[in-house]
């Protein structure tokens, strides 16, 4: 390996000479890449295709002793550092220009305690490996939608999905987290040990240290969940949508109704001529007794004219994957986002309005259905503090073309606009694109300040700051 030029925290250059790069390659299990090497590009490609950046070493950890290994080598050296899980995050934050990537994707181990109820989760599993292990023993976990997301990135931002309402946040279902800090240290986090630290890192990102080690709750649940779609003529958009908050007013936890809004896809089970025309789509699922989920879905179902009615029987883990094809990696991404305590009919309006524009095939906008078990936990009880937010809307703009940048890029943003006037004014960091730095204090609310004593006690240099960024005063200047 040659002398190499990296980039710093300050954003500067430091050389880091041959001697001192195959001392630290040899220390490892896993491998040290560089710009050259057969599998570089591949490693440094994430699910969003607008990122294309180059970091000057990616180390490819096998395990914690591999990870504390590069965080020492980058503080020693003031590199810049990005942390790699699944690479699903939108803002792209796992790849840095010219620092060290720390790519824990080889870790990806679940094992599962039947009799604890527990799983042991690999920082470099997807939801798919997850659910996959868990289901194996009628045990789940709650996490998100699309199950090439990584663990890591969901459970630190908050995590939610399909079965949230009754099981509550992917946060609230971690136990404990082995974690190498800016020292280089590995500490255990959890509800006795490092307290403090456990709080931060449930909603507070990346900001504190590299996860090596997740330890979950698990319930009992599956393997057969009553899940599916119906889809509306987005003609009718206006009356489905109100009736379809009338009927989420006594719904119970255990009943999940999300709304996608978007050009339709080739889907099988839609007539062709549908194919390409605007809907409306009810994505529903009940994690309960089927009978009773039939009669907890019925006023969902009943309402208006739907085009099809695939609502059923289906495995949790298929259940899991059925939005994949729709957010494959390799297309170009961008999202705005809004909490909504209410999807007041102004609300309604802006975004159905925005329907009419949408500038490519693959833009949609999906509005997500909380609260529930999840709502009911203190805001300070996590560092995540949206737990009034009924509603998470997601204007996800999806393209493949670079030409179709700005179009895609302005609508989503135009919308964001119109509809802040009705939104929360909270945030999902998870959801937040790069461009959103001025959001961050917002979507902590009352527990940022806390978060960011959290973070000058753990992390002062401010050496993880490749994700939604909290800043220790004596980092400020530096970054």
């Amino acid at each position: 390996m040659n002398t190499m030029s990296l980039t710093t925290l300050e954003r500067g250059k430091t050389t880091v000479d041959a001697a001192a790069l195959e001392a630290f390659s040899a220390q490892l299990r896993g491998t040290v890449l560089s710009e050259g090497d057969a599998a570089y590009n591949e490693a440094r490609t994430i699910w969003n295709a607008t990122v294309d950046r180059r970091p000057g070493l990616i180390v490819c950890c096998v395990g914690a002793s591999d990870v504390i290994k590069a965080v020492n080598f980058a503080r020693e050296n003031r590199l810049l550092v990005s942390v790699r899980g699944g690479g699903h995050n939108i803002a792209g934050s796992a790849v840095c220009d010219g620092g060290l990537m720390i790519d824990l994707s080889l870790m990806k181990s679940v094992r599962v305690d039947v009799a604890a109820r527990r799983a042991w989760v690999g920082p470099g599993a997807t939801l798919a490996d997850v659910d996959k292990e868990t289901q194996a023993f009628g045990l789940v976990m709650p996490t998100g939608i699309n199950s090439t997301t990584g663990i890591s990135g969901l459970t630190l931002g908050g995590g939610f999905g399909w079965i949230t309402r009754k099981f509550g946040l992917t946060i609230d279902n971690l136990a404990s987290a082995d974690v190498v800090t800016a020292d280089g240290k590995l500490l255990r986090a959890s509800q006795t040990e490092n307290p403090d630290l456990f709080w931060a890192l449930r909603g507070g990102g990346g900001n504190f240290g590299v996860v090596t080690a997740f330890e979950f709750q698990l319930h009992e649940f599956g393997p057969q969940v009553l899940a599916g779609l119906v889809v509306h003529p987005f003609a009718d958009a206006e009356k489905v949508l109100k009736e379809y908050r009338k009927a989420l007013e006594t719904a119970p936890d255990e009943l999940t109704c999300w709304v996608v809004m978007r050009q339709a896809p080739p889907l099988a089970f839609l007539p062709a001529e549908w194919h390409g025309k605007e809907v409306l789509v009810l994505a529903m699922c009940y994690c309960g007794d089927i009978g009773a989920g039939e009669k907890a879905t019925r006023k969902l179902r009943a309402i208006g004219t739907p085009i099809a009615d695939v609502v059923g029987l289906n495995p949790f883990t298929g259940w899991q994957q059925a939005f994949d094809p729709l957010l494959a990696p390799g297309a170009r991404n961008y999202w705005k986002s809004h909490d909504f305590t209410e999807l007041s009919d102004e609300a309604a309006a802006v975004v159905t309005g925005a329907i009419a524009k949408l500038p490519g095939p693959e833009c949609e906008i999906f509005v997500g259905h909380v609260g529930g078990a999840a709502g009911r936990v203190k805001a300070d009880a996590t560092a995540f503090p949206q737990r009034s937010s009924h509603f998470v809307m997601n204007v996800h703009a999806r393209w493949r073309e670079p030409a179709m940048d700005k179009a895609c890029i302005d609508w989503a943003r135009a919308l964001y606009e119109a509809a802040k006037p009705y939104a929360a004014g909270t945030a999902y960091v998870n959801f937040m694109p790069e461009d959103e730095v001025d959001r961050i204090e917002a979507a902590y609310g009352g527990n940022y300040r806390r978060l960011l004593e959290i973070k000058k006690r753990y992390d002062p240099l401010n050496l993880f700051r490749m994700n939604q960024n909290l800043r220790p005063k004596e980092s400020l200047r530096a970054a």
